[in-house]
Formats: C-alpha cells, structure tokens, sequence
C-alpha cells in the first residue's frame, strides 16, 4: 500500500479526491468539478508531479500566477476567486494528509484578505414590481407567465438557491405551509411557503397538462417529447432575467439576488441571525452576518430612542 502511495502520480490522487468528494462528503457535481478545475490549474502551472513535489514555493509562483490571470469582466481575477483555487488545493493537501501521504501543510496556504462584501440588492419597490411582472406581462394568465410568478414567489418565500428550486418536485403538500429541501453537502433543511407562493403554485399546477414530475419545467416546443422538462438553473436566470426587464429594473437581477433580498426582508422585520442562518441553510453564521448591515437603521433608532434618556 505504501509503494503504490509512493508511486502514485497526482493527478491519480485528485481523482481518487474527487471520487471521495462525490462519494463520501457527498459534495454537489457542480462543486467537484470546480474543485477538478482548480486543482487542475495549480498541476498545470506548476509542473509537480507528485506529492513531494508540492512546496511553498510552487505555492507562491502560483499564487502569483493566479494575480495576474484576467476575470469574466476583462480585470485581473478577484480576491475572492484566487481563493476559490486555494481553498481547493488545501482541502486536496489535508485529503493527502489524512490519507498519510507526506506533503506540503495545507495550514501555511494562507488565504488572501479581501474586503467586506458587498451585496447586490433591489429596493422593495423593485421588487413588488418584479413579482408583478408575470400578472402584467402580454402573456398573462398562461401557463409560462403563471410558472414564473410561482418560481419568483417561491423564490421569495423561501430563500431557495436556484439548485434547490430546481430539485422541487410537484407534489408538494400544498396544505401545508412547509417542505423539505436537500441543500448545500446533502443537508436536509425545511423551509416555508406563503400564502401568496402556495397559491401562485396552485395556480400553476393546476393550467399544466402534462404529467413531469418536476415542479417547474420548461415549456419549450419539444420539451415534453425528450422526457426531460425540468427547468435547469441557468434557464431560471434567463426567467428572472426577462421577468425583470419587463418590470423596468435597469439592473442585473438573479435568483441570488431574491435569496439576499429574502435574508435582508427577515432581518428588517427582527428576525435574528440565528434563525436567518438555519433558513438560508448556512452551514456557518459568518456567510449569515454579510446581511447584519441591514440592521443599522434599526440600531440607530434603538440608540436614539434609548440612550441617555435619564436626564
């Protein structure tokens, strides 16, 4: 066992990784093959081809690398996303580690410091008028209009990612206010509808025809015949999209954005954080406190209201 550790190359390794993310941590396909990219472009820059061959500095040249490689939008890749590649190649190290291959400390990979982040939002005005726009579209009252205002208000209602909406079955238990839904590392978390979601759905179900087991399908010619009409997320994006540009909101708008706008919403209304946290299903209250800004108003009028009262 320990000749073929010894023998084995790296990029065996990263498969038998990638295998155990699949597997045994049950990571999302969509995770394990962002992990395979960015493990496979530190192999790539770098030349080493096995574990002993990882050093500190393979890590800084590439680290310097990845600074000056070019983003989506034409500028050199964010903070955020150097780190992406990082976190991917420590957890890799700490795979080796436990798997009693000798190499390079994942612990003294340290991560590059990024700022607040900074998060997309639309005012509440844009967003009544973009769960109006279905009710108000040229197509109003058909099934694709009346799909979409249940996917906006599902959204809305629950905090879904947009993986997580398209995993929604259609039967739900629409006497209920509650569902189950299997997030982020297979966790199973139960979220809630409102009254206006559970009747956009019911509205919805009840003009389709066709018998898809899929809550929210697509409705394109041919879509029904291949027997696979479960809308994907990037077909979700294109829905919120076209929904948002017939509400007349000039700025981009994702089912990410209903997410934060979800969290925002509970917290404006004194929610605490705690719970924010188990709704959104974070697994750590940290990516949770991203939308404590939310609360700043609601302090300073606590501060005024209360201090220094006694005079």
């Amino acid at each position: 066992m320990l000749y073929y550790k010894a023998m084995s190359s790296l990029h065996d390794l990263k498969q038998e990784y990638l295998e155990y993310l699949e597997i045994e941590r049950g990571r999302a396909a969509r995770t394990v093959e962002n992990y395979d990219q960015y493990i496979m472009r530190y192999l790539a820059n770098s030349g080493v081809q096995k574990p002993k061959d990882i050093t500190e500095d393979s890590v800084r040249k590439y680290r310097l690398w990845l600074n000056k490689q070019e983003g989506a939008n034409g500028d050199t890749l964010k903070k955020n996303t150097q780190n992406y590649h990082l976190i991917a190649l420590r957890s890799f190290l700490k795979y080796l580690r436990k798997r009693d291959i000798k190499c390079f400390a994942p612990d003294k990979i340290e991560l590059a410091k990024v700022g607040d982040r900074d998060l997309d939002l639309i005012t509440h005005d844009e967003l009544k008028r973009l769960m109006d726009a279905p009710n108000k579209s040229e197509d109003s009252g058909e099934v694709k209009a009346l799909r979409d205002a249940a996917i906006l208000q599902t959204l809305f209602s629950t905090g879904l990612r947009v993986s997580e909406l398209c995993s929604v079955d259609r039967d739900l238990d629409l006497t209920r206010d509650e569902f189950s839904v299997r997030g982020k590392g297979s966790k199973v978390r139960v979220v809630f509808l409102s009254p206006t979601a559970k009747s956009a759905i019911k509205m919805y179900l009840e003009a389709r025809t066709d018998m898809d087991e899929a809550m929210f399908i697509s409705l394109a010619k041919g879509a029904e015949s291949s027997g696979d009409m479960r809308l994907t997320p990037r077909s979700v994006e294109r829905v919120v999209k076209r929904r948002a540009v017939e509400a007349g909101i000039s700025r981009r708008v994702t089912p990410h954005i209903i997410r934060h706008s979800f969290a925002t919403d509970l917290l404006e209304g004194g929610a605490d954080i705690r719970s924010v946290q188990a709704l959104l299903g974070h697994a750590n209250i940290s990516t949770t406190q991203v939308y404590t800004h939310v609360t700043d108003k609601h302090l300073k009028d606590v501060h005024k209201a209360f201090h220094n009262t006694r005079k």
